[in-house]
């Protein structure tokens, strides 16, 4: 499986998280897409933060770095809040939607 952003078939592994980032807004729009997302401005933010926490690290933050780091940008932001905006997990479903590879998980922070 694979995405089609800005014309080009883009590779996945076998959970669909791009193998490459792309930090295009397309990528974010077409993987929300296939997975169920509708974009908010609150969805932008955790996109954007993981995003540059990735260009950063080189990885994304654990779940709970996550939401205290986000505190600071969302107001009221707590577990609640984020896994309502992605469902299938705020950390790695965050992570897939801003068209970042997959994160480590548990205990390879």
């Amino acid at each position: 499986m694979g995405y089609q952003i800005g014309g080009v078939e883009r590779e996945t592994d076998g959970d669909g998280y791009l193998l490459e980032a792309d930090f295009s807004d397309e990528a974010v729009e077409v993987i929300a897409a296939a997975e169920g997302v509708t974009l908010t401005e609150d969805h932008w933010k955790v996109v954007n933060y993981l995003r540059e926490q990735f260009r950063d690290e080189g990885h994304t933050p654990n779940f709970r770095n996550m939401v205290k780091d986000l505190q600071g940008v969302m107001p009221g932001c707590d577990s609640k809040s984020l896994y309502d905006l992605f469902p299938m997990g705020p950390a790695k479903q965050g992570a897939k939607v801003a068209g970042l590879p997959q994160p480590y998980g548990k205990g390879g922070y």
